[in-house]
């Protein structure tokens, strides 16, 4: 069986355009949790997003490509583009053949779907853009990559809801690790921050109420008085690749992924399952053959919902027990749904490499149910950890669990 390492990274989130920016903020406990400014703000009772700032697709794409590629789209070019060039992988001198792709997202080109709705419904005889269905498919992102890298590997898109970028990078390991690759682009992005999507989120009685006195502080991940999630946007992508090649080619190597655990709750469309997260979890920790003892520090799904939360640390009490350290990263950088779980392993991995904890941001009341360890407020410097957990858990019942290992 061969060993699976990661050999680059790349980020675009609310707290930092790549992943050391992204990972200092988090580190200083800096929040991506804004109110939004567009035209539909007074419209919703929920004023809140974590924004990809700044973002302007002519310094990344010429007008005539930018203008075919939907948000999450562009994003996750970006992201990869990042993840090679951090690999340095000279994909001219590779054989592509052998490289792939797999993408996680939850709604696929949401700006562009809802942009040609609006134009339809204003005048039923308009016509959409050209590209408009290419645009708007959940495979455009990882399909776009494909093209943009030359690469003939496999392709898939992993449509699972707050767990699709977990599990998109799960199975991109379990390719090479089988044989059916060499090297994987695989991650997520997401860019869903439309009047119908908020709209949508907001009946489900999940979004956060903004905090009267700092609304960047609204997520509040395992606190007594948190109220909910905060959606937010961004794209993060890893090349992952066969140990023995990315040694061949002398690679830096940032961490082994060692464990990959993906379950179905089988229980409620949107109420989590305490079962279902620790069968992903434990499975896990046996794909990685270690014992929940050797994990150092658990990334949580931790939306700051008074369910999840509580659920979340009943399942990581049953699989890990109490001394581990946990905490939530969506605090700062909000949920970014199909992208989280990929931005959060990124996290993870730079918590490796800089031997920090990112802490769980705003978590000012203890709540007798969330009773771990959730690094509150401030982050942990100079720590010693060698294994990480992270988990995403998603509506539907899948979850995605990850560890990875310094080597």
């Amino acid at each position: 069986m061969r060993r699976v390492v990661v050999t680059g990274m790349g980020a675009l989130s609310p707290v930092g355009s790549d992943p050391g920016t992204l990972f200092a903020n988090l580190m200083a406990g800096r929040s991506g949790i804004r109110r939004l400014t567009t035209s539909f703000i007074d419209q919703r009772d929920s004023q809140l997003a974590a924004t990809v700032e700044g973002f302007d697709p002519l310094v990344h794409f010429p007008k005539i490509k930018a203008n075919s590629l939907d948000r999450a789209t562009q994003f996750a070019l970006v992201a990869s583009q990042q993840a090679v060039a951090d690999a340095g992988l000279d994909l001219q001198h590779e054989n592509r053949e052998r490289i792939g792709v797999s993408l996680g997202t939850g709604m696929g080109g949401a700006t562009t779907i809802e942009e040609s709705y609006l134009r339809l419904c204003r005048d039923p005889a308009s016509r959409p853009k050209p590209f408009t269905l290419l645009m708007a498919m959940n495979n455009a992102a990882g399909s776009q990559i494909g093209l943009d890298f030359g690469l003939t590997g496999p392709c898939m898109t992993h449509c699972n809801a707050c767990a699709s970028s977990a599990i998109a990078i799960g199975e991109a390991a379990r390719l090479i690790r089988h044989g059916y690759a060499d090297a994987m682009l695989a991650g997520g992005t997401e860019a869903l921050l439309t009047y119908s999507t908020i709209r949508a989120w907001e009946v489900l009685r999940t979004l956060a109420i903004e905090d009267p006195e700092d609304p960047s502080a609204s997520c509040k991940p395992f606190s007594a008085d948190r109220t909910g999630l905060v959606l937010g946007e961004g794209a993060a992508m890893l090349v992952l690749e066969d140990y023995e090649l990315a040694r061949a080619r002398g690679a830096r190597i940032h961490a082994e992924i060692i464990g990959y655990g993906g379950s179905n709750d089988s229980a409620h469309i949107t109420a989590p399952s305490v079962e279902g997260q620790a069968r992903a979890m434990q499975l896990a920790l046996n794909d990685a053959d270690i014992p929940a003892g050797e994990i150092d520090y658990i990334n949580a799904h931790g939306t700051g919902t008074k369910l999840n939360d509580a659920i979340e640390t009943a399942a990581i009490k049953r699989v890990c027990g109490t001394g581990i350290p946990v905490s939530s990263t969506k605090s700062m950088h909000g949920h970014l749904v199909g992208a989280s779980g990929a931005m959060e392993f990124v996290a993870c991995l730079m918590a490796l490499r800089e031997q920090s904890l990112p802490p769980t941001a705003h978590l000012k009341q203890p709540d007798p149910e969330c009773d771990l360890d959730y690094v509150p407020n401030i982050g942990r410097r100079d720590v010693n950890i060698r294994t990480i957990m992270s988990n995403s858990f998603a509506f539907g019942g899948s979850s995605g669990v990850l560890i990875a290992r310094k080597i």
